[in-house]
């Protein structure tokens, strides 16, 4: 009954600690990317609760890259505290075996790898894909943040916009609008075949999704090279045709694992999502599902790596560096695993490979670690 209680308040000891540097490392690392989406107000003219919601969809992607790092900082951290207070002293006194605390520092690393699986399989494709089909769907821009005055503006695709000044009123004052992607063909019936317009306009005020001209020259070239121009006194310009130069299409992050999956068997793929028959893109598939499912599972190797802190050494000197060389170690494996993710997708065998490297080394350093507390309960 004891030895469960020790068990759980050294789990739950560094549980806490895993979700105070995971958070603490999202925070931080989120609130730099959601300055970058900055963009998407201030160039692209999107609502401040579309970024607001943009920003918080792409949080769990951001707390998927910190677990691992996460776990081997709390797991280091933790048993330095409990050999600082001599509360590993006492459990070694009253007989509790090492080898157990090892198990429940590998069951928590099992889990983690479960709960990042999840993250990578289901819930970042998810959040991610979400956040780009909020921007898909969203049709009201704040032109008012787009338009600024003594600057060119190429956010729409095809259409620059230059603004001489804006008054009091926020209007806009002597305008100029270069259109070469067909998107005012509806301003003016007889500009339909249009492919190059051009519109000078004195004064305009946004209101809604449209523009409202007053006082100006449309000035189109069609198709067979014939220039027209019209004047007018008043015209509005609809906003909904135009398109801004965010990625609209998803990315391979922001596709299902299932979508991946069937991508590999190159059949009844939906071709919005990726051009399966490409084989580069097949590369890029193994990569993305070798992030996804793969690189969780060596998240327990480096609880296994951690637990040789608990080996005892006679040596005050290397006791004190242990922690920093096993911390190293188990660094390098991260970043080693995290490099050899590019190379996952080059053949079968070594997307393979990249599955079964964890799980060898996790034997082999297990029994390492329990050849070595035997030693030390005989001794």
């Amino acid at each position: 009954m004891l030895k469960n209680k020790i068990y759980k308040y050294l789990s739950a000891e560094i549980f806490k600690n895993f979700i105070t540097i995971l958070l603490t490392f999202s925070a931080i690392a989120w609130t730099v990317r959601a300055v970058n989406f900055l963009d998407l107000m201030i160039e692209d003219g999107y609502p401040a609760i579309i970024y607001f919601k943009y920003s918080l969809l792409s949080f769990s992607s951001i707390v998927t890259r910190f677990v691992p790092l996460s776990l081997l900082l709390s797991l280091i951290i933790s048993i330095t505290k409990f050999e600082r207070q001599q509360e590993l002293l006492i459990l070694w006194t009253v007989g509790l075996n090492k080898i157990k605390i090892v198990n429940i520092f590998f069951l928590l690393g099992f889990l983690v790898a479960v709960f990042q699986i999840i993250l990578g399989l289901i819930i970042n494709p998810f959040s991610l894909n979400k956040s780009r089909a909020l921007l898909r769907e969203t049709q009201t821009k704040q032109v008012d943040s787009i338009l600024k005055a003594n600057n060119f503006t190429d956010t729409f695709k095809g259409v620059t916009f230059y603004i001489q000044e804006k008054n009091s009123n926020n209007e806009l004052i002597n305008l100029f609008i270069k259109d070469v992607n067909g998107s005012l063909n509806t301003i003016v019936n007889e500009a339909e075949n249009a492919n190059n317009t051009t519109i000078f306009s004195e004064r305009g005020i946004v209101s809604e999704n449209k523009l409202i001209l007053f006082d100006g020259t449309i000035q189109t070239i069609n198709k067979k090279k014939e220039l027209k121009n019209f004047n007018f006194k008043e015209t509005e310009l609809s906003l909904v045709n135009f398109s801004t130069r965010t990625i609209m299409q998803p990315k391979i992050q922001e596709t299902s694992s299932y979508i991946l999956f069937k991508c590999l068997t190159f059949k009844n793929i939906d071709e919005k999502y990726l051009n399966c028959p490409s084989s580069d893109n097949k590369k890029i598939v193994i990569e993305a599902l070798s992030r996804r499912a793969g690189m969780p599972l060596y998240i327990p190797l480096i609880s296994v790596i951690a637990s040789f802190l608990l080996i005892h050494k006679q040596e005050k000197k290397n006791n004190y560096l242990k922690k920093y060389i096993i911390f190293m170690f188990a660094f390098i494996v991260l970043i080693s695993a995290e490099i050899s993710l590019k190379y996952s997708g080059f053949s079968t065998a070594n997307f393979i490979l990249y599955f079964l490297l964890p799980l060898f080394f996790i034997i082999i350093l297990y029994s390492i670690l329990a050849k070595n507390m035997i030693s030390e309960r005989i001794k």
